[in-house]
């Protein structure tokens, strides 16, 4: 008889007191469940057959992240495909998967990135002079807007005309009848995807995402000047496989569903948390601004590093083991589902002398362990947006704080709240701009 390989222990409370208190206070739950349990421990979550170990072992990590055989859990494909579509990225694997981020890698680094500084600098430029003066907004929401147009340009090669302003908007109704917890709960509950309901309505609203997507896709099939394009989408069309094969339509949607959702919302909320970190750190804000002033931009990285740090956007990057996982004195058996605990792990004091402290310098002397700072997962899953986005995040925090006397409105650290598979400021980020200056060539010679 096999022995029977024991997982690590969980809390005594059932599933469904589990989901609640990870839908609802992740932090807090996760941080009890270290105190009690140490390094790894187990949670059974409402709708799933199989307990999920969280681990924050940085060796852990490694080891899960380096053996290529492991799949995805199946999480994703429950809350994601809906949505997404079963050809997207973020949901293939082996062969599939990778032959399609050798694909989609090229736009998000290199000079194909860095040709769209001038994108993202026009878009956060318009959305600034549209801010009000003296008058409290929520900047998470200004975020989405500007990291949706950029996206839109670097898909589309355009972000105007009367079918892309639709797609605009649905695209924020989809993320906000997705963003709710409740209807996520729902969605976990029955498995399903359907019937009467939240889910049903959206169901509608994602239809007509679609509808504008195969148009857009059908159009772009028809420009003669296809070939000589450089927006995401021709070079997608005309991309091959390595057996000559093309994405089909069903499968484009797919991609540019996952990159127009993934690919802007969780850079908007990591800067909506950037924001409410910089704005309660007065020192912080000072020598960011005067580094930005000298043209030194080692400071503003080793800010957006540490933020990403103290608040990641996603808390788990998990794998079903294909094999055994061993290591310093944790053995899973395969098929257990495995995630690390990316904040968990960031906030580990070995790792991070003041773990809860927001001190940026703590970057500026060397960047953070490989596997002690994963805020875009890791191994061959890693984010292929991940360089993109630090990128962005760049430019935007160097234009906004060179251009606006920014505020907290609340002096409080933002709660925790979810939206999607997301974790982002609750509130918002209620900012107050109580100065606009002129647009000005920026002083750094590259971003």
């Amino acid at each position: 008889m096999l022995e029977v390989v024991p997982l690590p222990p969980e809390p005594r409370s059932n599933s469904l007191i589990q989901t609640l208190r990870w839908t609802f206070r992740p932090l807090p739950f996760m941080q009890e469940c270290r105190q009690k349990f140490g390094d790894s421990f187990s949670l059974k979550f409402l709708g799933f057959e199989r307990p999920m170990v969280l681990i924050s072992d940085p060796a852990a990590i490694k080891a899960l992240y380096m053996e290529r055989s492991h799949g995805l859990p199946p999480g994703r494909n429950i809350i994601l495909e809906p949505i997404l579509g079963s050809r997207s990225i973020l949901l293939l694997e082996g062969a599939e998967h990778l032959a399609r981020r050798k694909l989609m890698l090229p736009p998000f680094h290199g000079e194909r990135m860095r040709s769209y500084e001038s994108v993202v600098e026009e878009a956060v430029g318009a959305e600034i002079d549209s801010w009000p003066l003296d008058r409290e907004f929520p900047i998470h929401s200004r975020m989405q807007a500007v990291t949706l147009e950029v996206i839109l340009r670097a898909v589309f090669g355009v972000s105007e005309g009367p079918r892309l302003e639709r797609l605009r908007g649905m695209l924020a109704t989809v993320l906000t009848e997705t963003a709710s917890p409740r209807v996520q709960l729902v969605g976990l509950a029955s498995r399903r995807f359907g019937g009467r309901g939240p889910w049903a309505r959206f169901e509608g609203q994602l239809k007509a995402v679609d509808e504008l997507l195969y148009a857009e896709i059908a159009e772009h099939r028809s420009k003669p000047d296809l070939a000589d394009r450089d927006d995401i989408l021709s070079m997608l069309m005309l991309s091959e496989f390595e057996d000559g094969s093309t994405m089909d339509d069903a499968e484009l949607r797919d991609q540019l569903m996952t990159l127009l959702l993934a690919g802007h919302e969780t850079t908007a909320t990591a800067l909506a948390w950037t924001f409410d970190l910089v704005l309660r750190h007065a020192p912080v804000l000072e020598r960011l601004r005067d580094s930005l002033a000298a043209g030194d931009d080692a400071y503003l990285r080793a800010t957006i590093t540490e933020s990403l740090r103290l608040r990641p956007v996603l808390p788990l990057a998990g794998r079903r083991l294909a094999k055994e996982l061993s290591v310093d004195g944790l053995t899973l058996p395969p098929g257990t589902d495995v995630s690390p605990a990316i904040w968990l792990t960031h906030t580990r004091a070995d790792l991070y002398p003041q773990p809860f402290a927001f001190r940026p310098e703590r970057f500026l002397e060397g960047g953070p362990d490989t596997y002690g700072w994963i805020p875009f997962g890791g191994g061959i899953r890693r984010c292929l947006g991940a360089t993109f986005a630090e990128f962005e995040m760049r430019i935007v925090l160097r234009e906004v704080l060179t251009r606006c006397d920014l505020h907290k409105a609340n002096p409080a650290p933002e709660k925790t709240g979810r939206r999607n598979i997301t974790l982002s400021p609750r509130d918002g980020t209620p900012v107050v701009v109580t100065g606009r200056h002129p647009a000005r060539e920026p002083d750094l010679a590259a971003v």
